[in-house]
């Protein structure tokens, strides 16, 4: 298959966020993030500063995160992405982490075989 040059503005990636539960264990909740196809110097530049702890996880998420499918409310009910969403999404503890941590494994792929 041929490389194409033009690619999308965004793409679909799944996000695993582990959810503190009572008993000291975790709920592993997952849904699929929408995230910005941004230049490679730029993704460079976001892998570096997660790296040294320049920039926080909130801020790359933020930078990142374009859309959503699998979030819901607390009776099933889809959750549209919006900026006021993506807000109160970032809000809860450990989902930023998770969504930088999708972005940049999508970034860097599987590990390449000797």
């Amino acid at each position: 298959m041929a490389f194409v040059l033009k690619q999308s503005d965004t793409y679909v990636w799944p996000v695993t966020v582990e959810i503190p539960i009572d008993g000291g264990r975790f709920d592993r909740q997952t849904f699929d993030a929408e995230f910005k196809r941004l230049p490679q110097a730029r993704n460079n530049a976001i892998i570096q500063a997660a790296r040294a702890e320049t920039t926080t996880d909130l801020e790359v998420a933020e930078e990142v995160l374009a859309g959503w499918k699998g979030i819901t409310d607390d009776a099933g009910k889809d959750i549209p992405y919006s900026e006021t969403a993506k807000s109160q999404l970032l809000d809860v503890p450990g989902v930023s982490a998770a969504v930088v941590e999708a972005y940049i494994n999508s970034l860097l792929g599987a590990k390449r075989k000797n």
